[in-house]
């Protein structure tokens, strides 16, 4: 008798997060992540650190998600793994013990975009009750890299309608948490300040992009000026309106975010939204999209908190979906900085 279980080996190493997942088809066995603490006192990612740890972690990562899932190596069908965008070092680590596990095993090694994966972690099916976006779909990818509005039409079919042309949101949150004196990563404590804030009680720029794209680094520097003044006025000024500042902020981004999300949705009469990426464990962008359900009519996807930010288990769903399509990789594959969607 066929099986017809696909035992999938997922390896994420994009970034400062060394990830292994096991699914067995689109389900999740294991998802065991190592964080690096290392760079909190840098204030940000230092890429050489970032690939000492990942060859320090891989193997202790793989053993444990092996143990989680309770099965053996022999079991697998594929190795699915991170190949850009990311870390050129820290992608490297990754790729390399891929292809080294899927050369020993006889088993296919298959590569994956990140970005895609952060898209396809909605199909992960954790209970009986998962619903997942019906094609096709709209996703509004934010992360500390990318800002993307992106138009699914099958599991492995992305058309990129909008996109930031300098900046990402993720950036713009981490860089006004350093203008504030916030320690790395920032972004969350925007978040966390911002739900004692007034978010009316101050004003940004925006700046104004053709079409659906996004441009963030003008905000940024409206935000430092706004910071600079009226600390020269007050230099008590950050302390003194903490919350108001990370709360208004905060909603001026997401304002940001969602008007060219909303233009899109009105144009296109596509009525299933969804968000990815690290950004989108923002809690109150997920408050201001489920808000659209109303407002729009559309049904929107939110995912775990587990799978915003790099995480294996949305490399090893979009490996399964490549792995039933026969989309394999040659050991010749390289890791790329940059990739397209």
């Amino acid at each position: 008798m066929q099986n017809l279980n696909t035992y999938v080996l997922a390896i994420e190493s994009s970034c400062d997060d060394t990830s292994c997942a096991i699914l067995c088809n689109n389900t999740v066995l294991s998802n065991i992540t190592a964080n690096q603490k290392i760079h909190e006192k840098y204030g940000g990612v230092v890429p050489e650190l970032a690939s000492r740890d990942h060859q320090k972690n891989i193997v202790p990562v793989l053993q444990e998600a092996l143990k989680v899932a309770n099965i053996t190596l022999e079991q697998l069908n594929a190795v699915a793994v991170t190949v850009g965008p990311g870390l050129m070092g820290s992608l490297l680590v990754g790729l390399s013990f891929a292809k080294s596990l899927a050369l020993a095993l006889n088993i296919p090694l298959v590569g994956v975009n990140h970005m895609q994966g952060h898209i396809l972690a909605h199909f992960i099916i954790d209970d009986k009750d998962h619903e997942c976006p019906q094609f096709p779909f709209l996703c509004l990818t934010v992360s500390g890299g990318h800002t993307q509005l992106v138009k699914i039409t099958d599991h492995l079919c992305f058309e990129i309608l909008g996109s930031t042309i300098d900046d990402a949101v993720g950036e713009a949150f981490d860089k006004a948490a350093k203008i504030l004196g916030l320690p790395y990563p920032g972004g969350p404590l925007i978040d966390k300040y911002a739900k004692e804030g007034d978010r009316s009680k101050f004003k940004f720029s925006t700046s104004h992009v053709p079409g659906y794209n996004y441009s963030f680094s003008g905000i940024k520097t409206s935000f430092l000026y706004f910071v600079q003044n009226n600390v020269q006025k007050n230099p008590d000024f950050v302390k003194e309106n903490l919350n108001d500042i990370c709360a208004s902020y905060q909603h001026h981004l997401i304002e940001v975010l969602l008007k060219n999300t909303k233009n899109l949705i009105k144009e296109t009469g596509i009525k299933h939204l969804a968000i990815a990426g690290g950004v989108s464990a923002n809690s109150e962008l997920r408050k201001q999209v489920k808000a659209l359900e109303t407002e729009l009519n559309i049904k929107t996807f939110i995912p775990k908190f587990e799978y915003c930010t790099d995480n294996a288990a949305m490399i090893g769903i979009t490996g399964y979906y490549k792995f039933l399509k026969k989309e394999f990789s040659g050991l010749d594959i390289i890791p790329q900085t940059r990739m397209s969607l």
